[in-house]
């Protein structure tokens, strides 16, 4: 079984309306928020290594490191090989700043995309306009109909019934 595999099954088995799924997600979130907090601090300096050198430099298991990179991977400027990775396998967390934060308001991680790191990364504008367009990314937006006697919307200046609503 591939490490992510196995995290997946450890991770998703997790209910979080019990008192152990809420305990193992706290927890996870809690070292996720650390990572985060060290890699915003520098975000010039990309972090590479196996992910066993990873998980030791960050003090966390293999596993949990496993479930970070799982998480990160989308907003990688390369991403890893998640689904084959072993322990001896180079990864590394050069990310796209932009599309992190972005992705951290996709996932509804408040306690991730309110870090007072981004202050020095983005500027608040430049956050509130990522937070609107990933908000607006889900909403399904209707176009009106266009009714029989409309003028035809390809521009010709005839009503729609006799041009293109034939």
């Amino acid at each position: 079984m591939s490490l992510l595999e196995n995290w997946r099954e450890v991770a998703y088995s997790k209910d979080m309306n019990t008192k152990e799924g809420q305990l193992f997600w706290g927890n996870y979130f809690n070292i996720e928020k650390g990572i985060y907090e060290k890699l915003l601090e520098n975000p010039k300096d990309v972090v590479k290594g196996t992910v066993k050198e990873l998980a030791d430099k960050f003090e966390i298991p293999v596993q949990v490191m496993t479930g970070f990179l799982d998480g990160i991977n989308d907003s990688l400027v390369t991403p890893n090989p998640i689904e084959t990775m072993e322990e001896d396998t180079e990864v590394s967390l050069e990310f796209d700043i932009e599309k992190l934060y972005y992705n951290m308001v996709e996932a509804r991680a408040d306690w991730l995309y309110t870090l007072p790191q981004w202050d020095a990364l983005l500027t608040e504008e430049r956050r509130k306009e990522l937070y609107k367009e990933q908000k607006k990314s889900g909403t399904v937006v209707k176009e009106k109909k266009v009714g029989r006697n409309d003028p035809c919307p390809c521009g010709s200046g005839k009503k729609y019934k006799f041009c293109c609503g034939k």
